[in-house]
């Protein structure tokens, strides 16, 4: 179907009623941000230990002297051969904001629970310098409900996003891009979803560690940094299936003064 072409005059008027709409969202996203400022903090007790390039650390260690942490679990399970693409994407982003967080007293942090020298590997292969901590021994992943074990996979559904049944990730047959996913990390669909993505919060206050905040599945949408380009390009994100993939994994791409393109056989 061909898009709707008018006048400058009658494009401006259907923009600025767009416009209001936009400005409506703004707020609702502004009162929703102070709401999830003022959720009762969880003091936690428990003690969790984790690997990382400086060694075993504890929970308030991945602070790193600051108040505030954040950490992305990344889906990267200890049988995995390569991290989720998926959250590749997502943490395609972390190198170029992590620095300004860090200077506005925030650490940010990904934890996984694949060994810490399968995730350097990883690392160095998609040429990330954030923090990155493995807490394959240890609790933290099951405790924040982002890792299950076989047995929970097993007795049904399992609680994730706060209900337990209803993520793609659970359903049967297994939909095609989970088995894609899981093929493109080296496994099969039950081992790639044991884990699954999230966001967690932290602050640190008198020594005290406290749990202010998680978020899951689409609650991350606002991660996806390409998606909010791609919300604003004039077909939006105009998808018929999983298309991304890892950033070296994209095949015949030419960099041309900073943009990536795909080259054509007819300029070959």
């Amino acid at each position: 179907m061909r898009h709707p072409v008018v006048s400058r005059e009658e494009w401006l008027a259907a923009r600025l009623e767009l416009l209001n709409a936009e400005k409506e969202l703004t707020r609702r996203s502004d009162s929703l941000a102070h709401w999830r400022q003022e959720l009762p903090w969880v003091r936690v007790d428990k003690e969790y230990a984790f690997e990382t390039e400086d060694g075993t650390a504890s929970l308030a260690d991945l602070f790193q002297g600051r108040s505030q942490l954040l950490v992305y679990h990344f889906m990267f399970g200890p049988d995995y051969k390569a991290g989720c693409p998926s959250c590749s994407m997502i943490a395609d982003g972390f190198n170029g904001f992590v620095v300004h967080l860090a200077n506005h007293d925030v650490t940010l942090s990904a934890v996984s629970r694949a060994p810490l020298a399968t995730l350097q590997a990883y690392k160095r292969r998609m040429g990330w310098t954030f923090p990155w901590a493995s807490s394959l021994d240890g609790d933290f992943n099951f405790d924040f409900n982002v890792s299950f074990t076989e047995e929970q996979q097993l007795q049904g559904p399992v609680e994730y996003n706060y209900h337990r049944g209803g993520f793609v990730m659970d359903a049967k047959p297994v939909p095609e891009p989970v088995a894609q996913f899981a093929a493109m990390c080296g496994t099969d669909p039950d081992t790639f979803t044991r884990d699954r993505p999230g966001l967690s919060a932290f602050v640190l206050e008198d020594g005290v560690v406290y749990h202010t905040y998680s978020t899951y599945a689409r609650g991350l949408d606002g991660l996806w940094g390409m998606y909010q380009w791609l919300d604003r390009a004039p077909r939006g994100r105009n998808e018929t299936g999983v298309w991304w993939r890892r950033h070296d994994e994209y095949e015949a791409l030419v960099q041309i003064g900073g943009l990536c393109c795909q080259e054509a056989e007819a300029h070959a």
